[in-house]
């Protein structure tokens, strides 16, 4: 234990792209033994800089040149990385070629990056994880609501704890609407400020100048969809153009106490300088709505009177990747085929635990079956005892058994408790059931829907999730 690993994170936006880089010490707690990543040193922080685009695609050339300074910048080795993650969000995660920048992307860093085009609800973990969980867990009893206002997006997630407990996404951001700064007019508008544009009767297109008039009844629209989503307001999606700006709803629980609130992204900068007394640039200075859209946050009761100040403000989603996104697995993990390593994008089929059907085990079993690629179970375990897993175990292989013929593509069981290598022996028998079997313990899925496992290092793999359910 004790070896240094390099952690990434790049956020490419709808304005701006970012990168941070890290280095770490795996570290054993004294208390539980699990291990964690400790003595954690920030090494690099790029300046931000433009989203590359040409035409209505994303320049892959000029991306790759950008990437490329920055690992040289940073001095980071792709084959050096032990973890972390890329994201493309807001409007440059809808371009065509979102794809191929994420495939770009683990081409240059190699297979230890988890790299996404567009997952909203990780984005929205990711970016409170980044941001507020410090604030969160200092504030244990308090809910506290996380706003990454950016270019495209909104990402909502609600914390408790420091922990995650919703997310949510609309499509509000200072760059569906761009504007030429000096004459203020405009180049283009998305397909929902268009449908904005229409529900409040304004009849402007790209080439005509839009009045401060008409920027200010935009951002009010968009700040009634923030309050509304913030308050559980009934009916506030209703409209066809309120529903169009929904990527993934977000409601608040039930009796739960009026959150406190944080923002991060572009436009949270804006508002924490606008709170902090500092003068804001002047109206479609970035060529956008965002000094707007903050001036009308911090002239709105509901979403300035309970704000709190997190300690990192800046690159929430850059951050929150390059510390968040892998996590480590526990000391007992199952492994006899570490050469099989790393495995990509494998999907995650079911949610099993020691009370399913055979039903349930026959299903989740068919499905690995015929996944081209292999699969991965998580495990729900309230009791780790030896003979809650030697049940569990035996009804696992019986369900491989009756399928017939085992596939030679990897099962990987993921569960959060400490019983890896005990789990992993009774499903196979000790050896006797033929199945490329990787069991990982000490993880959270997080409602994920895949899972991407790096090589070993030092007895610990990192393992990333994405595609997280609201």
């Amino acid at each position: 234990m004790g070896a240094q690993v390099t952690l990434l994170g790049l956020d490419f936006g709808s304005t701006t792209s970012c990168a941070v880089a890290a280095s770490a010490t795996l570290t054993r707690a004294a208390g539980s033994g699990r291990v964690e990543l400790g003595a954690l040193e920030e090494r690099y922080r790029s300046e931000m800089a433009l989203t590359p685009f040409a035409g209505d695609a994303l320049d892959l050339d000029a991306a790759a040149a950008l990437l490329d300074r920055w690992l040289a910048e940073a001095g980071v080795a792709p084959g050096a990385l032990f973890g972390g993650g890329a994201i493309i969000t807001g409007l440059a995660a809808r371009r065509s070629n979102a794809d191929a920048l994420a495939a770009l992307i683990r081409a240059r860093v190699g297979e230890a990056l988890l790299a996404v085009a567009e997952d909203p609800c990780l984005e929205s973990w990711v970016a409170f994880m980044g941001s507020a969980a410090p604030l969160s867990r200092a504030r244990p009893g308090e809910p506290l609501v996380n706003l990454d206002i950016g270019g495209g997006t909104t990402n909502i997630a609600l914390g408790l704890a420091g922990e995650v407990q919703r997310t949510g996404c609309l499509l509000v951001g200072a760059r569906h609407v761009a504007l030429d700064p000096r004459s203020r007019r405009l180049r283009a508008l998305s397909p929902e400020a268009r449908a904005a544009f229409d529900h409040l009767g304004l009849r402007r297109g790209p080439g005509e100048v839009l009045s401060q008039a008409e920027a200010e009844a935009v951002v009010a629209f968009y700040v009634d969809l923030l309050e509304a989503a913030i308050t559980g307001r009934a009916g506030a999606f209703d409209a066809p153009a309120a529903a169009r700006h929904v990527q993934v709803p977000f409601a608040l629980p039930e009796g739960i106490a009026a959150p406190t609130l944080t923002f991060s992204g572009g436009v949270g900068e804006l508002i924490y300088a606008g709170l902090a007394g500092r003068p804001l640039p002047e109206p479609a200075h970035h060529g956008d709505l965002g000094v707007d859209l903050a001036r009308a946050i911090l002239a709105s009761p509901r979403l300035s009177a309970r704000v709190a100040t997190p300690a990192s403000m800046g690159r929430a989603t850059a951050y929150g990747l390059l510390r968040h996104a892998t996590q480590l697995s526990g000391a007992t993990l199952f492994l006899p085929r570490p050469g099989r390593l790393p495995l990509r994008d494998l999907p995650i089929l079911a949610r099993l635990s020691p009370v399913s059907s055979d039903a349930e085990l026959d299903h989740a079993v068919d499905l690995f079956r015929r996944s081209t690629c292999g699969g991965s179970l998580e495990i729900a375990l309230d009791d780790v005892s030896a003979a809650t897993l030697k049940r569990l175990g035996a009804r696992i292989a019986g369900a491989l058994r009756r399928a017939g013929p085992i596939p030679e593509h990897p099962l990987v069981l993921l569960t959060a408790k400490n019983a890896g290598k005990t789990l992993g022996g009774y499903v196979t028998g000790w050896g006797a059931l033929p199945i490329d079997l990787l069991v990982i313990d000490e993880v959270q899925a997080h409602g994920a829907r895949f899972v991407q496992v790096g090589r070993l290092c030092d007895q610990i793999l990192p393992v990333s999730f994405y595609g997280m359910t609201p």
